[in-house]
């Protein structure tokens, strides 16, 4: 195959999925990681595609959000990888929040059975994986359900987290970078987790490297605004150092 229709079935891919990544796209045309940035690279020159960690998106599809289902597959390990590391941030007998994500979910799921917390959530999947939990005092905070992430948003839960104030915040994301911050798909969304931020006196964002360097519409933090990352081995060291040298520190799992 020609570097010009490999190039036109990348774009397809990624106009078709949403995105595209280096190594899967490597290993759909049989070469390189290389040959496949050149390509990416190829395409963002063209105005087709945006570079994003680890490939690319489509123009305008800074929107772009996958269904639940979808994000659940996604790097499952790395989850959980960040999910065990998260455990050693639990405040003892303390109250946390836990935003809408599948990595917080994946922390929902590992919080052992003797585990005696206060959690707050607007987020549906994550209040029925610890409805039964036994040392879980569950608050589930209510408002409009966005169907796309089964979180809650709008006025309820605005009023409501503007009322608390907890120890640790689990912070979901789908973008972070040094220059772009902390963004989101849906600008409700990011009002929430605004007001996520607001409400806890420690936050702890929990993302798997694939998110790094992508940016989506809604803006909603800084890094700066984070006491601790708690990602995976896939990110960079330069990327590790410039984010721990604006202040927040760094944990790859």
């Amino acid at each position: 195959m020609y570097a010009p229709e490999r190039q036109q079935a990348i774009l397809h891919l990624a106009r078709e999925k949403g995105r595209v990544e280096v190594l899967a796209l490597a290993d759909t045309f049989q070469v390189t990681a290389e040959t496949i940035r050149r390509d990416l690279n190829t395409l963002g020159r063209a105005g087709l595609l945006r570079r994003v960690h680890g490939g690319a998106i489509p123009v305008g599809r800074l929107d772009f959000e996958p269904d639940l289902s979808e994000r659940e597959t996604t790097a499952v390990a790395e989850k959980e990888h960040i999910a065990t590391a998260a455990l050693d941030h639990l405040p003892q007998d303390g109250t946390v929040i836990l935003d809408a994500g599948t990595t917080t979910a994946a922390l929902a799921a590992a919080l052992p059975t003797d585990a005696a917390l206060t959690v707050v959530t607007h987020a549906l999947p994550l209040a029925t994986r610890l409805a039964d939990h036994p040392g879980i005092e569950l608050h589930i905070v209510g408002g409009r359900l966005r169907h796309r992430t089964r979180a809650a948003v709008d006025a309820w839960a605005l009023r409501t987290y503007g009322e608390i104030t907890a120890d640790v915040l689990f912070l979901a994301t789908n973008g972070f970078g040094t220059t772009s911050g902390l963004t989101t798909v849906d600008l409700a969304e990011a009002a929430v987790k605004r007001a996520l931020i607001t409400a806890a006196r420690r936050v702890v964002l929990l993302a798997d490297s694939r998110k790094h360097g992508e940016e989506h519409f809604a803006r909603f933090g800084t890094l700066d605004q984070l006491d601790l990352l708690i990602t995976d081995t896939g990110l960079s060291d330069d990327a590790t150092r410039a984010i721990e040298d604006g202040g927040t520190e760094v944990i790859r799992a």
